[in-house]
């Protein structure tokens, strides 16, 4: 793992037009790269809109395989750039099975890792398990909460809902992770109130800026931006509202989007992870002899 890394989040619109949708994935990609990013975060289902809003299995034309058309985009600008990229598919893995899934190029050596989102919502204007089947976990082929190894550095890479989960990042974390990213489509419903708005985003960036403290690594998150209606009418449609961060191994805040599509581009010290683990040794003093409940859905 090298000293220092650059990293670059996107933060972007997205339209039911795939092309109009990778075309600003890529014009995001590019500018960070021109800023010095070497590692680029996309955010989830960048290349459509966010069409879990209603249930329709005409959206399922919407997936493609890994080596799909999108993929093969996003390998080619890897490739092109010499950069760590990572995107997100919806992904079509055998008929009648689709995941939503990260994937990891790394430059000249093409795909190098998949991540299936394993924790998957069914909540109001977010009807993921219609569409998503939650990833594999199997400890002996590494399948599951696993980093990816790339030439930059092993990536902890989940998805959205999974942010929310402490077990998810601290997984990650003992597998050896040196980063943790959250590509993530999050916004409000327009019926709330400010206040409640305000108390939503505040929970969602502390709750990963706590993965970052708790397990001492960067956290690098990209969210969507900008307003989709609901195509079926019966929901009030979503205000994604940005807040793509990257933050430090103490959970501080290198930089922050607002509401708009944009850019961020940070050089994270990296050997901060192992200087505050140092001081703030969780992984030694954890009572791991004592945890065996956490696997039981409740204590009653």
């Amino acid at each position: 793992m090298q000293s220092t890394l650059s990293v670059g989040v996107v933060q972007q619109a997205a339209w039911p037009d795939k092309a109009k949708s990778l075309a600003a994935s890529e014009e995001g990609i590019r500018d960070a790269v021109q800023q010095g990013a070497q590692l680029v975060l996309l955010q989830e289902l960048h290349a459509t809109h966010y069409f879990c809003q209603y249930e329709d299995p005409a959206l399922f034309d919407l997936a493609e395989p890994l080596d799909g058309p999108t993929g093969q985009r996003l390998a080619d600008l890897a490739r092109e750039l010499d950069i760590v990229l990572v995107g997100s598919l919806f992904e079509r893995r055998a008929p009648g099975l689709y995941h939503n899934t990260a994937v990891v190029y790394d430059g000249a050596k093409g795909r190098v890792g998949h991540y299936r989102k394993m924790h998957i919502p069914d909540d109001p204007g977010f009807y993921e398990k219609f569409y998503f089947t939650p990833g594999d976990y199997h400890a002996e082929r590494s399948e599951g909460f696993t980093p990816i190894d790339t030439s930059l550095g092993r990536l902890g890479l989940l998805v959205c809902w999974d942010q929310w989960y402490p077990e998810a990042a601290r997984l990650m974390a003992l597998a050896g992770a040196d980063v943790l990213l959250y590509p993530t489509a999050i916004g409000w419903d327009p019926n709330d109130d400010p206040a409640e708005q305000a108390r939503q985003q505040d929970a969602w960036t502390i709750i990963q800026r706590a993965h970052g403290v708790a397990n001492g690594l960067p956290v690098i998150v990209a969210n969507r931006a900008g307003f989709e209606a609901d195509p079926s009418g019966v929901g009030a449609g979503i205000e994604f509202w940005g807040g793509s961060f990257i933050c430090g191994p103490q959970g501080e805040l290198l930089a922050k989007a607002d509401q708009t599509p944009q850019q961020l581009v940070v050089e994270i010290d990296m050997a901060r992870s192992e200087n505050t683990r140092r001081i703030w040794p969780y992984l030694r003093d954890r009572r791991i002899d004592a945890y065996g409940e956490l696997t039981r859905r409740f204590r009653d």
